[in-house]
């Protein structure tokens, strides 16, 4: 039936279908493109996932690294010399204790210089002095069989005897370090010492030397101290003592010079040590002393009398505070009181009351008296006191002149006396110095100790197999996975969808897995219940999302290469969209190198060349297929330049009319890469589908087709990873297998067995 039949095609016609130039509507596709063509970024943050995906992709790389680093770690281990470890523990103390209480000779540590005093002891072991003595002290150099029992070879009888052992003891010295262990015991004050030798005494032997030839240097160096100790002291002594006789001698030819008499031993620390000791100086001391006493004295009685003499007489203190007065005061009171109780009864003529006011007027004059006296006690106080100021005055007056002159002559006199007690006290110090240097020396008191002897170990501690075997299984994991890494970074494969969307930025739209061997495609997507169709039918739900609109008016597929896939995608999406009742025009675009003709199963004596061309019109190279609602249109003859007519304007009004009359066009491209007939065509449609395979397409290549795109403007829709085989790819953590056949498998294979099963 031919295009134009009213039977065949008006009940598919689209309705509302502006008739306006096919053009204008591809620039409004474009202008809602999303797809920039930009290379994907890098994410920043750390996807624990992708990496899980990276080791099992890459699993059996790392389990093969895994289990050949335990042979290799157990082989090693099987074949290595047993080795023995003896410990001998000691107890380092940063001082010994104490028999005197008198300082040593030896620096004494702080608790802040604590852990530089421990390792420094710690550095001491680790000596070549303290090897040494070690060496010489068990005889290990002595001879070739000594250096044996150590595990090492002997040197060549080479030069005269001494070089000879000059060679055996520097080995056997590296020997004890190298094989010498110091290992402090966390939080306290222990110290173990270890060797690795192949034989359990000999390690012992040496562990054990360790300990004992340290205490002894130490020791030693100890002795050494007090003897540089003594000598130096002795040598001081000396030379004070001379000094401190002749600043002796001085000072007494001084004093008899200068008639200086001093009446007691000189003070300590006061100024003028031999003047603050003179006759005269005590007695301007004493009369100083009680002028002071004399002075407050008189400023007390004067300040007492002023008082007196400018107050009432009744009102002052001393005067108020009279026992005398006090009595008095209180008979008047009681012949006033009694004055008063008559004088109700009586006249004051009365002889009663004249007597009672006569004896009151008598006590009152006694009082006034008694006042008087006290009054003239505080001015003669006053008196006395200023007198015995003015005396005690004078004399200490008298007495300045002989202190200042003697002063004068006391000058140099102080200067040899302070001479003369520095240098006593520098010949003390230094005599009790020694004696107790003298009597430490003697004491070899020791801050280490041994604790635990080193004994001869019942098994090896090297090579420890678990030890081995863990360190060879982390060896090996590390080594798998940094394999895994660069095997990863140099893969330039795109196997599964998150490397098309991570390597190439490109949104996934369908996933079509692998067919069996001697499955078809035909077959394949003939059954519709089968995995090959579902993962289509999935293809064509995803283009109904691709756009505002739903599927694009017009689809271009393509891809980098040949042999992707590409032409089954082109058809299989025709097919799906007329299966749902879509009229769709299905287009073999590849003018080089056709194939779709014989995927759809028509003659491919006129298409699409002719059309371009303009031999033909749209009625006349639309063919109908075996399938309602999908149209084709072949290739045709090849052309000698199908990038010119995919160029020309021709192919737009195609597309224009062809968007009259069906509801979606489906070009079938050709590779893009090498030729230039994709580019200009997804210039034109509303939308390019790009077919990758599945472990096929290269990275590079994949870049360098969606560059070509992005030149030619393409609105890219998606990518269509074909050839997918979920059997050998994992994907997001788990296997990656759509489970198309949930309703069971109903290919005609499946059904066969069946069949035979039963």
């Amino acid at each position: 039936m031919m295009l134009g039949d009213p039977s065949a095609d008006d009940r598919n016609l689209r309705t509302g279908r502006a008739p306006a130039p096919f053009g204008d509507s591809v620039y409004d596709d474009m202008h809602n493109a999303v797809w920039t063509g930009e290379e994907p970024h890098e994410q920043p943050a750390f996807d624990l996932a992708s990496y899980w995906r990276m080791a099992i992709k890459h699993r059996i790389l790392i389990i093969g690294c895994f289990i050949g680093a335990l042979v290799i770690g157990a082989a090693i281990t099987m074949l290595m010399t047993p080795i023995y470890t003896a410990q001998a523990t000691l107890q380092i103390d940063r001082e010994a204790a104490r028999v005197f209480t008198s300082e040593d000779v030896t620096p004494r540590e702080s608790m802040s210089q604590g852990e530089e005093f421990y390792q420094t002891q710690y550095g001491l072991l680790r000596s070549r002095s303290l090897a040494e003595r070690v060496v010489e002290g068990l005889g290990l150099a002595s001879s070739d069989r000594a250096l044996e029992a150590l595990g090492v070879e002997a040197p060549a009888r080479t030069g005269t005897a001494a070089a000879q052992a000059e060679r055996r003891r520097n080995l056997a010295i590296a020997t004890l370090q190298a094989n010498l262990s110091v290992t402090p015991v966390r939080g306290s004050r222990l110290v173990a010492i270890g060797y690795d030798n192949p034989d359990p005494v000999v390690a012992a032997r040496v562990a054990n030397g360790f300990a004992e030839n340290f205490i002894q240097a130490n020791l030693d160096r100890k002795y050494e101290s007090s003897s540089y100790a003594r000598e130096f002291l002795e040598e001081r002594i000396a030379q004070t003592k001379g000094r401190l006789e002749e600043a002796e001698r001085q000072l007494v030819a001084y004093a008899a010079n200068q008639q200086i008499i001093n009446v007691g031993e000189p003070s300590e620390g006061g100024q003028g040590a031999g003047e603050a000791q003179s006759l005269a100086s005590n007695n301007l001391v004493a009369l100083n002393s009680s002028l002071a006493s004399a002075r407050a004295a008189r400023v007390a009685a004067e300040e007492k009398w002023r008082s007196a003499r400018s107050s009432q007489i009744m009102t002052l203190p001393e005067v108020l505070q009279n026992p005398s007065i006090q009595r008095l005061t209180e008979q008047r009171a009681a012949l006033e009181a009694e004055y008063q109780q008559k004088a109700s009864l009586y006249q004051a003529d009365y002889p009663e009351m004249q007597r009672l006011r006569g004896q009151i007027s008598e006590v009152d004059g006694q009082i006034q008296a008694l006042a008087a006296n006290i009054r003239a006690s505080i001015q003669s106080e006053y008196v006395i006191a200023a007198n015995q100021e003015r005396s005690l005055q004078g004399q200490v007056n008298g007495l300045k002149g002989d202190v200042l002159d003697l002063r004068d002559r006391s000058i140099q006199y102080n200067i040899l006396q302070r001479e003369l007690d520095t240098t006593r006290t520098l010949y003390e110090g230094l005599l009790q110095r020694y004696k107790e240097v003298g009597v430490t020396g003697d004491i070899t008191a020791n801050n280490i100790s041994i604790v635990d002897n080193a004994r001869p170990p019942a098994g090896p501690s090297k090579p420890n197999l678990m030890i081995n075997l863990a360190l060879a299984a982390l060896f090996g994991i590390g080594l798998g996975v940094i394999a895994a890494l660069v095997l990863e970074a140099l893969d330039e494969s795109l196997a599964t969808p998150d490397d098309v969307e991570k390597k190439l930025g490109v949104p996934v739209l369908g996933v079509v897995p692998l067919l069996e061997k001697g499955q078809t495609t035909a077959a394949a997507l003939a059954d519709i219940r089968s995995g090959f169709s579902e993962a289509y039918y999935s293809l064509r739900t995803a283009l109904q999302f691709s756009t505002p609109e739903g599927a694009p008016a017009s689809l271009l597929v393509s891809s980098a290469r040949p042999a992707e896939g590409k032409s089954t995608t082109a058809y299989a999406v025709a097919l799906n969209l007329a299966r749902v009742g879509k009229r769709v025009l299905l287009i073999d675009g590849d003018l080089r190198n056709p194939s779709m003709h014989r995927v759809v199963g028509v003659d491919n004596d006129r298409g699409m060349s002719n059309l371009l061309s303009g031999s033909s019109d749209l009625n006349t190279v639309v063919q109908r297929t075996r399938q309602d609602n999908l149209f084709f249109i072949p290739c045709g003859p090849l052309p000698p330049n199908p990038a010119e007519l995919w160029g020309s304007d021709r192919f737009r009004q195609f597309l224009a009319e062809a968007r009259n009359n069906f509801d979606h066009v489906v070009v079938d491209g050709p590779p893009v890469l090498g030729f230039a007939d994709s580019p200009l065509l997804s210039a034109t449609v509303g939308g390019v589908l790009f077919v990758l395979e599945s472990r096929g397409t290269r990275r590079g290549q994949a870049r360098g087709a969606l560059r070509r795109l992005r030149v030619g403007r393409a609105r890219l829709l998606g990518a269509v990873l074909t050839k997918f085989n979920a059997k050998t790819t994992t994907y997001g953590g788990y296997d990656y297998a759509y489970d198309y056949n949930y309703g069971g498998d109903h290919s005609p294979e499946a059904k066969t067995k069946k069949a035979k099963k039963a």
